[in-house]
């Protein structure tokens, strides 16, 4: 734990193998974080109450919750950090109770690995990024399916726009199976999707890699992309971005 301002460490946890995801609650009162299964250790997720300093001082989480069968892959709070929402290795999906720890939904709308997760503005859904090559919209509360983007290659990553129904995913391969003799260089495209059609409407170039993240600015007007070659792209939307209508 480390203090914005001052860059000053507040607190260290050690664990038993590598952290894989972290995150504060909606009050910042509480942190979460998963582990990997490597070493001889099984994935966990913990969770630390900062109001109370022995669970901090004695490295004690007031929670873990085992993951016996597949790793989670990426997490966030979900809605009034009641629950957690995992994405895990195997495509699955399941809300964990904050309280419990137990299971309260779980789905497999993905077949391979969950890359990424990430929320809308007012929380109520969010999109995953997964290597088999699609991105997916989902509630919040039930993790009901509601809407499918394809592509042709794994994704790393996807964000929904704070203003507009659009959805911008960023991939293009595994960092594994990136060679130095590319002919794709400079053309590892973030694509933008309409939310509500699953059409894509636009593709913006640069990265000489594949793309292993992506964000909007919370203020809708630029979004941002960073890639395993080892660059972070800030785009701004040009007028016609906000002047577009999608035609259906």
């Amino acid at each position: 734990l480390w203090d914005c301002e001052t860059g000053k460490q507040l607190a260290l946890l050690k664990t038993n193998s590598a952290v894989r995801t972290c995150g504060f609650d909606f009050g910042g009162n509480i942190i979460m974080f998963s582990t990997d299964k490597q070493m001889g250790y099984q994935c966990f997720v913990s969770f630390f109450d900062l109001r109370d300093p022995s669970q901090i001082d004695n490295n004690e989480p007031y929670m873990k919750i085992p993951c016996n069968d597949s790793k989670i892959t990426s997490a966030v709070w979900g809605p009034l950090g009641e629950c957690i929402i995992a994405g895990h290795e195997g495509g699955e999906l399941n809300q964990y109770s904050a309280k419990s720890g137990e299971v309260l939904v779980n789905v497999k709308e993905h077949s391979r690995q969950i890359n990424d997760i990430q929320l809308s503005r007012d929380m109520t859904m969010f999109v995953t990024a997964s290597k088999d090559n699609t991105a997916k919209l989902f509630d919040s509360t039930t993790l009901e399916h509601q809407k499918t983007f394809r592509t042709e290659r794994p994704v790393n990553s996807a964000a929904l726009s704070p203003n507009y129904d659009h959805v911008v995913l960023g991939g293009g391969q595994e960092a594994m199976d990136v060679t130095t003799t590319s002919t794709r260089i400079g053309k590892f495209e973030a694509r933008f999707f309409h939310l509500a059609f699953e059409e894509e409407f636009g593709r913006v170039k640069g990265h000489f890699g594949p793309i292993n993240s992506v964000a909007f600015h919370p203020d809708g007007k630029s979004y941002s992309s960073g890639g395993e070659d080892g660059y972070v792209r800030i785009h701004y939307f040009d007028p016609q971005y906000f002047e577009f209508e999608f035609e259906a």
